[in-house]
């Protein structure tokens, strides 16, 4: 476990060998075999080839895949969420470039309503534009999520067990995320304007004409 005072994270193999707090073990497994399951599967409803999400089997493979709590008596989740940025660069750090691009933290939240989405919505939506300024994705998943798909408009990808907010590095593939926010869009190109692949350029273009 890494430790501040408001989050308590631990690795993919350190949950499944269940070196969590008993009281924590019992959300944190879920998620991590939810994640086992859904993300690193395709699915038929899909729209493209490939797992739900392809970083999701190599972060767990290196085991860069860290599932975490809100800390005991913590009041504060806005303050609990933007924690995870310094998380995140913490560790980092010893990691190589390649290694920080499957870097994937899950805040876990089995607080939160399972039966209405809003609240956690909000939260991302808040957050998300620190996260992005610093580099970072940060996405929402809950069980009745109506986020879209981007190849299948009727598919939920974001569907959940529990709620949770998953955070990991901003990549250039990230584009269609960002596109409906001009602050997002403005960090996007900052970083990745200069060596956007053609694919990507012209899904840019597209975008921008269609706006």
């Amino acid at each position: 476990m890494r430790g501040d005072d408001l989050i308590q994270s631990w690795t993919s193999s350190q949950v499944a060998r269940g070196e969590a707090p008993p009281e924590a073990i019992g959300p944190l497994l879920q998620v991590l075999m939810w994640s086992r399951d859904f993300l690193v599967s395709s699915h038929p409803e899909l729209g493209r080839t490939g797992p739900v999400c392809p970083y999701t089997q190599p972060s767990l493979r290196k085991d860069l895949f860290h599932l975490a709590l809100p800390s005991a008596g913590c009041e504060d989740l806005a303050m609990a969420v933007d924690s995870l940025r310094t998380r995140h660069a913490v560790l980092s750090q010893p990691l190589s470039p390649e290694d920080r691009e499957l870097l994937t933290i899950l805040l876990v939240l089995p607080g939160f309503d399972p039966t209405d989405s809003v609240e956690l919505d909000e939260l991302q939506r808040k957050a998300k534009d620190e996260f992005v300024a610093e580099g970072l994705m940060i996405g929402q998943f809950h069980p009745v999520c109506e986020e879209p798909g981007l190849y299948n408009e009727s598919f939920r990808p974001l569907r959940a067990p529990l709620p949770l907010l998953a955070v990991r590095k901003l990549l250039v593939f990230d584009l269609p995320f960002l596109v409906g926010d001009d602050s997002h869009m403005d960090h996007y190109l900052q970083r990745f304007a200069p060596a956007l692949p053609a694919r990507i350029r012209d899904q840019l273009v597209r975008r921008v004409v269609a706006a």
